[in-house]
């Protein structure tokens, strides 16, 4: 799922390309994507865009007199830049915003189809998207203390809550945890005030790190290539590779149907976590560390 830098960078293409523009028409291919009835789509058609900017893992395309599209790309959802009235396509295609300098894409490969479309009018109505969760990039270290500790969870599950913490998943946590060298089972309310403060600032970095990098690739480019997995990242769709501070390999685990990546001798003293399904399975001959893993 795209996360806070892939949707900031999505954001910034989309203002260079239509704010000040006219959307001329909003085609609508997949009848699942769409799921609001009001306003109807004739109602925006024709009005300026005044803005673009990010909700969360949400985009938000602003309109005159307070009509909004709303768009969630879930997993598998994209979004591409192409030239105007381009056809959109048979299968993946869910909707197309056709502006006088080109067209808005909107695919999905998901056969699930969880990526969706809302049209709204209103800043009332638009503030039911908003989970509630903390832009840790617009905070200070005491306010993200105090939702850090406010409930007592492991730090992959604060992490990727979107009511605690905005716009951060799978693939970002599992970065921030390695930097911050904490265990994503750790929980929130047993962290020392040194471990707090690593984690913030490893958050921060993280994401303000990989957004610039990200942005640096594009090179003015529409971003085309979203995806969760990048070479550079340290543990993240990394299991078995070596680990890039120990060489260890980094580890796997999925629980609460959650996926986390994470180097054990850097962030859990060499302990491996127990998967749930795995640990089951094979009960007391689970290895408790890298050596028995051997």
């Amino acid at each position: 799922m795209p996360e806070l830098p892939d949707v900031t960078l999505y954001v910034e293409g989309m203002r260079e390309r239509i704010v000040g523009n006219i959307l001329r028409k909003l085609r609508v291919q997949s009848p699942f994507v769409l799921r609001t009835v009001e306003p109807p789509i004739s109602t925006l058609e024709g009005r300026q865009v005044h803005s673009v900017e990010r909700l969360g893992k949400r985009i938000v395309i602003a309109l005159e007199s307070q009509f909004f599209v709303v768009i969630h790309l879930m997993v598998s959802g994209r979004l591409w830049w192409r030239k105007p009235d381009i056809a959109i396509p048979r299968g993946k295609g869910l909707a197309a915003l056709d502006f006088d300098n080109g067209c808005l894409l909107f695919t999905e490969t998901s056969k699930k189809k969880r990526a969706s479309l809302h049209l709204v009018e209103g800043e009332t109505r638009l503030a039911e998207f908003d989970r509630g969760g903390l832009d840790i990039l617009h905070s200070d270290f005491a306010t993200f203390v105090k939702v850090l500790i406010r409930e007592n969870h492991t730090l992959k599950r604060v992490l990727t809550d979107p009511r605690i913490f905005s716009g951060i998943g799978n693939a970002y946590s599992d970065e921030i945890l390695f930097t911050a060298q904490l265990s994503p089972f750790k929980q929130t309310q047993s962290l020392t005030n040194s471990e707090r403060r690593r984690l913030f600032e490893a958050s921060v970095k993280t994401l303000t790190s990989w957004t610039e990098k990200l942005r640096a690739g594009l090179n003015g480019r529409f971003p085309e290539k979203v995806t969760a997995f990048h070479d550079d990242m340290a543990v993240h769709g990394k299991y078995r590779h070596p680990c890039p501070v120990c060489a260890s390999p980094v580890q796997r685990i999925v629980y609460a149907e959650r996926e986390s990546n994470y180097c054990a001798k850097c962030q859990t003293s060499g302990r491996l976590l127990a998967d749930r399904s795995l640990s089951r399975l094979l009960k007391q001959n689970w290895p408790k560390t890298l050596d028995e893993l051997d």
